[in-house]
């Protein structure tokens, strides 16, 4: 399963800024166990795909998982040992910029012992530090 975009308008995109909080993604609208960043940062389609290979390893297929992050934005780069100048590099690889407070992941169908021990594992291959909320509690 490879994550980036079949078409985007433009090949390159700038940094961008990730100042503040999520102002979308903060509510749980599909399961009822979430995974909740806590920090700002960029998550790769290789980290997203190793995280959701890992809770689909500790929970089975009968759960069902949502991923509510797409990684959409180009990273280029410049070749090794190019001298600077001449221009911005191609594009490398796919992020998602992520803000705290915005949902990563969403699980449905299975209990809560079994939910914290798929998001542990998920976590640990992020960038972010993250936590784990359900559909009866607060958000941040």
């Amino acid at each position: 399963m490879r994550l980036q975009p079949k078409r985007v308008k433009y090949r390159k995109s700038q940094r961008g800024s990730l100042k503040g909080k999520a102002s979308q993604g903060r509510k749980l609208n599909f399961g009822e166990y979430g995974l909740v960043a806590q920090e700002a940062g960029w998550i790769t389609a290789r980290q997203i795909e190793s995280s959701r290979v890992a809770i689909i390893r500790a929970i089975g297929r009968e759960a069902r998982l949502w991923i509510r992050i797409f990684p959409d934005k180009a990273v280029t780069k410049k070749p090794l040992e190019t001298r600077m100048g001449k221009g911005k590099g191609e594009p490398d690889f796919w992020v998602a910029p992520v803000k705290p407070g915005r949902i990563l992941f969403e699980l449905g169908g299975v209990e809560g012992g079994r939910v914290e021990k798929a998001f542990r594992l998920a976590s640990h291959k992020l960038p972010l530090k993250t936590r784990i909320i359900s559909s009866d509690e607060d958000i941040l």
